[in-house]
């Protein structure tokens, strides 16, 4: 499968601050350039860490209010946690403010891999790294999900392609696919069970695909037989393999 890379959507004009930038110019960038957070990066344009709106409104937070009682002492202060929040309070630059180390993807993963990681991470962008973990750009949720705008003949021609004809050697016509509103539908007669299963498995890798409907059917269970058993071509071999 040829799944699209972080590369291709990502955007290289990237707004970015370094270790000494001060707190006022950080807050200047994020307002200025209307983005909720940033890279921080070293001489050699490594990420070292992001700064966001949150570090930054942490200070605020941390401000106590005209006739506010003194706080009391609190166990819950001397947690790992509640430190960083008061030394990011008191920060003036944004290597004091950032958060480290920096959760980044690189040029060449995949837009599926970007998102998994955003997910996981819970995190509304990703910093992009070249070979040599320098930083190349910035990838956001908006940019992942231009993959959904796919059109719909050019998902069917890629599952064809990619799917059907290198990945299990079928001939034209022995599936018919069809693709709405990016939801594919797979219908037809396969020789064996195992190859079904690559069909529908390798078509939800398909790049603006929403759903897959399997309305497959096959002539031999050959699930007894997995370890030894291999649909032939190089890709479905290797599929078989994961399945």
């Amino acid at each position: 499968m040829r799944n699209q890379k972080v590369g291709s959507v990502m955007t290289t004009q990237v707004i970015r601050a370094e270790y000494g930038t001060p707190f006022k110019a950080v807050a200047g960038l994020l307002s200025e350039h209307r983005v909720s957070g940033l890279p921080v990066v070293d001489d050699d344009q490594h990420v070292i860490g992001v700064v966001s709106e949150t570090d930054l409104m942490l200070h605020q937070a941390a401000t106590p209010l005209a006739y506010e009682p003194p706080p009391r002492f609190r166990l819950a202060r001397l947690t790992p946690r509640a430190r960083r929040r008061a030394a990011k309070a008191r920060a003036r630059t944004a290597g004091r403010l950032m958060t480290a180390p920096a959760v980044s993807v690189h040029a060449e993963d995949t837009v599926v891999e970007a998102a998994r990681t955003m997910v996981e991470h819970r995190v509304n962008r990703l910093p992009v790294l070249d070979e040599d973990d320098r930083l190349v750009g910035i990838v956001t949720r908006h940019d992942l999900l231009q993959t959904f705008l796919r059109p719909d003949a050019e998902i069917r021609e890629e599952v064809i392609r990619e799917v059907l004809q290198r990945g299990l050697w079928l001939v034209n016509g022995s599936v018919e696919v069809t693709v709405t509103e990016g939801v594919v539908t797979l219908e037809g007669q396969l020789e064996r069970k195992s190859e079904k299963e690559i069909a529908v498995a390798m078509t939800r890798r398909t790049d603006g695909d929403v759903d897959v409907v399997d309305r497959l059917t096959h002539r031999f269970d050959d699930s007894e037989f997995r370890d030894d058993t291999r649909v032939p071509g190089g890709v479905a071999d290797d599929w078989l393999r994961r399945l």
